[in-house]
């Protein structure tokens, strides 16, 4: 009886143990969206999102200090723009690829790479413009549990800053456009 018991209980564990190593984490998405009112008009706003190369850069243009690196591989105006960009969150230093597109064109604009991406949608309310930015981010194992517990912590700064800074800059861009 004690030699089956261990017969079993040694097959039990290896097979606990190969499923183990076999076992990769589930990928979990993460969704994030944060909004807010920029007092510029809807065109300048747009234009200084969707113009990769003169306004999304880490040294004089709208990209909070979180973006360390921004490269544009292919475009960089609008759709068909290729980024590659390189941020820091949550301590960690993350670089991602994208692909632009523009759905609505003057409206909506996407990034988008590897089943992840933001998309910002900007609507006009008076003489100011509503942003919206929708993000999805891919997160495996234990890393996609601390997100679902503390991503909007981690975020919610981030993409404050960013619009804030993206406001002042298109104020800034309008002025210089009117003059």
């Amino acid at each position: 009886m004690w030699y089956m018991y261990q017969s079993v209980h040694r097959l039990v564990s290896a097979d606990a143990i190969n499923l183990a190593l076999r076992f990769t984490p589930p990928m979990r998405q993460f969704h994030f969206s944060a909004e807010r009112l920029i007092q510029a008009p809807v065109e300048v706003v747009y234009h200084c999102l969707a113009d990769y190369r003169e306004h999304h850069r880490v040294d004089g243009g709208f990209l909070p200090p979180a973006f360390t690196r921004l490269d544009v591989l292919e475009g960089g105006v609008g759709a068909g723009t290729v980024i590659r960009f390189t941020a820091q969150v949550g301590g960690r230093s993350v670089t991602r690829t994208q692909q632009v597109s523009e759905p609505e064109p003057g409206r909506v604009l996407k990034e988008s790479g590897g089943g992840e991406g933001s998309t910002f949608t900007l609507d006009r309310v008076g003489d100011a413009t509503r942003l919206r930015i929708d993000t999805t981010l891919n997160a495996p194992g234990v890393e996609g549990l601390l997100m679902r517990w503390f991503g909007a912590r981690l975020m919610q700064p981030l993409y404050a800053d960013e619009m804030s800074r993206l406001e002042k800059y298109a104020q800034a861009h309008a002025a210089v456009s009117v003059a």
